[in-house]
C-alpha cells in the first residue's frame, strides 16, 4: 500500500446536533433455534429507533493529532458505548469469550479533499442481556466529515452481512450456559446523507478494501499470513523447499462470529 506523507487535522463543531437512527431486523437463523426459544433473541430490537446527539459524541472517532491517509488510531471508548446503548442498553467492549487480540476500537483515514474526509472504523463489542450475551461479528462503518463546516455529513455503524454474523450465549437454567451462532440481516446506526461521497474526487485516498485490511491487521495476527489453498501449497512446497503447514478451521479467523 502506498505511503502518504501529507497530514491533515480533523475537527468538529461541538455545538451542532446529529440525528442517529437505529435498527435491528428480526434474527433469521440460529444453529440451535435459540432465536425461537429464547425470548430476548426472538424480540431483539433497537432500544431507541431515533436519538439526537451532540456532535461532541463523534469526537470519539477523530485522531488527536494530524494524520495521513492510511494511518490508524484508537477510538475513544466512552463515546462508542453511548452510541451502542441506542441499540441495546448494556454494551461492553471486553468480549465475554474473546481472545486477547479480539479487543479493540480502531479507525483509519481512508480519503480526503478540501471539503470531505472519510474515516473507516472497526469495533468489537457485545451486548449483555438479562439471560446471556449477544456478540456481533464486528461493527464496521464510516464517518464522513465536512471539513469546511466541521460537521458530520454521514455516519454508519453496522454489523456486516455474512452467512453467520453473531454469537449468542444463553444462561439456560441451573447455571448452564449454552452457545449458538446465527444470522441477523441488519443491525445498524446511521445518520446524515448516505452515499454522499459517490463520484467524489479525493486529493489522497486508498481503496475501501485497503483500509479494511489495514484495520483487520490491528486485530488479528492471522491476517498477516499469506494464506494459500492446499493445491497451491502442494505446488509451492517443492519449488521453495519449504514444509506445508495445513490448518482446518470450523469458522472465520477474522471476526467474532465463531
Amino acid at each position: 500500500m502506498k505511503t502518504f506523507n501529507d497530514k491533515i487535522t480533523l475537527d468538529l463543531d461541538s455545538d451542532a446536533q446529529v440525528l442517529v437512527k437505529g435498527f435491528i431486523a428480526p434474527i433469521e437463523y440460529t444453529q440451535y433455534n435459540h432465536h425461537v426459544d429464547w425470548d430476548e433473541l426472538a424480540n431483539l430490537k433497537a432500544a431507541e429507533p431515533e436519538r439526537q446527539y451532540p456532535t461532541s459524541i463523534f469526537h470519539a472517532f477523530l485522531p488527536q493529532n494530524p494524520v495521513s491517509v492510511g494511518a490508524c488510531w484508537q477510538i475513544e471508548e466512552k463515546g462508542i458505548l453511548t452510541l451502542l446503548r441506542q441499540l441495546s442498553p448494556n454494551p461492553q467492549l471486553e468480549l465475554d469469550v474473546a481472545v486477547d487480540d479480539s479487543y479493540g476500537l480502531w479507525a483509519c483515514l481512508r480519503a480526503y479533499n478540501d471539503v470531505f474526509a472519510e474515516i473507516l472504523f472497526r469495533i468489537h463489542a457485545e451486548f449483555v442481556l438479562e439471560k446471556g450475551w449477544f456478540a456481533p461479528s464486528q461493527f464496521a462503518g464510516n464517518v464522513v466529515i465536512d471539513r469546511l463546516e466541521k460537521k458530520v455529513s454521514a455516519f454508519k455503524m453496522h454489523v456486516p452481512d455474512a452467512t453467520l454474523n453473531f454469537d449468542a450465549r444463553w444462561k439456560f437454567r441451573d447455571g448452564i450456559c449454552v452457545t449458538d451462532i446465527g444470522y441477523c440481516p441488519k443491525m445498524e446506526l446511521f445518520a446524515g446523507t448516505q452515499g454522499i461521497l459517490q463520484d467524489t474526487k479525493f486529493t489522497e485516498a486508498i481503496t475501501q478494501e485497503e483500509a479494511l485490511q489495514t484495520l483487520m491487521l490491528r486485530f488479528y495476527k492471522s491476517a498477516q499470513i499469506n494464506w494459500v489453498s492446499l493445491e497451491e501449497a502442494l505446488e509451492l512446497a517443492p519449488a521453495l523447499q519449504k514444509p506445508i503447514h495445513a490448518i482446518s478451521s470450523g469458522g472465520p479467523l477474522a471476526d467474532e462470529s465463531c
